[in-house]
């Protein structure tokens, strides 16, 4: 995580293309502030791409890991993929 200061929008301003060779190259986020409070940053576009996916793909886990939950507290059995499939009329 970068512990650089965060730059206040103005001077962000004033260097926009070293920020975003910053990101790219550093790999690491530049933080900006308004008013001594961070409000965003510039990464690279390829890092937030894989961020998202990890995010997607632990929201997934996550959901998995309810579903299974809620199977052992009502005790009951997964739907067939065969029934689910009939179910929906695509067999």
């Amino acid at each position: 995580m970068s512990t650089a200061a965060p730059l206040s929008i103005s001077d962000a301003r004033d260097q926009l293309a070293s920020i975003i060779n910053r990101a790219q190259n550093d790999h690491e986020p530049v933080f900006l502030s308004r008013r001594g409070r961070r409000v965003a940053a510039v990464i690279d576009a390829d890092d937030l791409e894989h961020l998202m996916e990890l995010a997607e793909d632990m929201a997934d886990i996550r959901a998995a890991e309810e579903s299974r939950e809620e199977m052992r507290r009502t005790q009951k059995e997964p739907t067939p993929w065969e029934q689910v499939k009939a179910d929906l009329g695509l067999v």
